[in-house]
């Protein structure tokens, strides 16, 4: 039956035992009916501060029972939700902001100083939880993308905020599933999975902080189902001591999505002989939903390395320089059209998609198809480095560093060279208890059979801190540009203020 996503809530309250869990953070939870009610009187306390069907409104909140509360509580008012960061800076907020133009944030930093708000704590007191007429809301919701780069830009959806409850989720998303979210919810996928497992009448684990053990703890305390991971939380799961990783029951898992980011196929590898590898499974498209390519582990077994075919609801092309289509083996530009046409699923705010004059659009990535239609990535041509008139693809790197014992993430940038034009420049993020020097000297014997010597970093940055967010996103340009300023200045990595930089040769 197709009915409003604000009505969910509700639905689901009347057709379940009233006891029944919806949402679970920590020892908070929601019943149906409580986020039926909270989302209600969030509601009319949002319409007082102004939000009118077609508005949006932007929620700054962190992972929590209240971020659902919330979004439910827009779509009541006829209004599409903006999930960002509460934490973001002052700028990068105020270009979001001045965007979109909501009618009303909700959280966010004080700092952000927006004119119609309400702060992360705000509790509706004194507003009916009664029922009350929903409009229904042309998109559904709004993501943000593209803020790293110092452009940011909104992803208006073109899914009407409607539900069909009997229709099959997803991703192999059952009905009814139990579910965990390890995931920031102001990013895309996090935001969707969680939102279709409740729109499924699935009962939602979230964190409100991804911790590796913890996901596990909670993967068998909830019996969970169904989990969608970047490839960092996967390495940091990985990386546990075995005897911790071994110790929990994951056997009431199905589905284990990985998406988001490039996977390094050793750790790819290692998940499969694990879990087996009818339960991994690989998602590749952009939150603009032109097309998307999704492989199980059965099928990558056979294609190593690729991200699938081309879905049913759109095609796909690899197109060169010349504005043709490579031959299958050669790398291109990777292209997409719905089948319903371009700009059918999405519409931009503050930008322009990269589309050609028939249609098909391009998000910036590269790759190359097989024989059979399998689709393998390179990198955003952005991101690509030149050095010497060589390609080098920052993502081959990352997952030959990451393979090493003692380094837990890695993000590769190009930096300005004299003689090639640019160099391969390391930032590793190891323990505090490695010995990073020996990191950065021993580096080169490890990845002496793992990739071709000019692809090999010239200079490491070796930092204790995260340089991934829970999501696996990286902010690449801002890191590249900081020290391509700090090089310029002081010509050499051996003084810059990380714990340490090593010149690899």
């Amino acid at each position: 039956m197709l009915i409003p996503i604000a009505d969910v809530p509700r639905w689901y309250a009347e057709r379940q035992p009233a006891d029944t869990i919806a949402i679970r953070h920590g020892q908070d939870t929601l019943t149906w009916e409580q986020l039926e009610r909270g989302a209600n009187a969030r509601a009319r306390a949002f319409a007082a501060k102004g939000v009118k069907p077609g508005d949006f409104v932007a929620i700054g909140l962190p992972n929590s029972n209240a971020f659902f509360e919330t979004t439910f509580a827009v779509w009541k008012c006829g209004a599409t939700p903006t999930s960002l960061s509460w934490r973001l800076p002052r700028g990068e907020a105020a270009a979001v902001l001045d965007i979109l133009k909501p009618a009303l944030v909700v959280g966010g930093e004080p700092d952000w100083n927006a004119p119609n708000s309400l702060p992360i704590g705000f509790v509706p007191e004194g507003y009916s939880d009664e029922p009350l007429a929903a409009p229904i809301s042309r998109y559904w919701k709004a993501m943000t993308s593209g803020g790293s780069t110092g452009r940011p830009k909104v992803i208006l959806d073109h899914m009407p905020a409607v539900v069909d409850t009997t229709m099959a989720l997803p991703l192999s998303m059952p009905l009814g599933a139990s579910l965990l979210n390890p995931g920031p919810l102001y990013h895309n996928a996090p935001f969707i999975v969680s939102h279709f497992a409740l729109f499924g009448g699935g009962r939602l684990t979230g964190l409100t902080k991804f911790d590796a053990e913890e996901t596990l703890r909670q993967i068998e305390a909830e019996r969970v189902q169904w989990i969608n991971f970047v490839p960092t939380m996967m390495h940091r799961i990985w990386s546990l001591p075995d005897e911790v990783r071994n110790r929990y029951d994951l056997s009431s898992l199905q589905v284990v999505f990985h998406m988001a980011a490039p996977m390094p196929p050793w750790l790819k590898e290692k998940w499969i002989e694990w879990l087996g590898p009818e339960r991994i499974w690989e998602l590749y498209g952009g939150t603009e939903r032109q097309g998307a390519c999704i492989i199980s582990g059965v099928e990558w077994l056979a294609h190593k390395g690729s991200v699938g075919k081309i879905g049913e609801t759109a095609r796909l092309r690899v197109i060169g320089e010349d504005g043709n289509d490579v031959a299958p083996g050669e790398t291109g530009e990777i292209y997409f059209l719905p089948n319903d046409g371009a700009g059918t699923t999405y519409h931009y705010l503050g930008a322009e998609p990269k589309r050609r004059a028939d249609g098909w659009e391009s998000l910036g990535d590269i790759g190359r198809l097989d024989e059979d239609g399998y689709l393998y990535l390179g990198d955003r041509l952005a991101d690509m480095i030149l050095r010497g008139g060589a390609n080098i693809y920052p993502a081959e790197v990352e997952a030959a560093v990451c393979a090493h014992p003692d380094v837990r993430s890695c993000v590769v940038v190009g930096l300005p060279d004299a003689e090639f034009g640019q160099r391969v420049h390391a930032i590793i993020e190891c323990g505090s208890e490695a010995n990073a020097q020996a990191i950065a000297d021993g580096m080169g014997d490890f990845l002496a059979d793992r990739l071709s010597r000019y692809k090999h970093p010239e200079s490491f940055e070796i930092v204790d801190a995260q340089v991934r967010d829970d999501s696996g996103k990286v902010r690449r340009t801002l890191l590249r540009d900081e020290r391509a300023a700090w090089l310029k200045e002081n010509r050499a990595f051996r003084i810059m203020p990380s714990r340490l930089h090593a010149k690899a040769e």
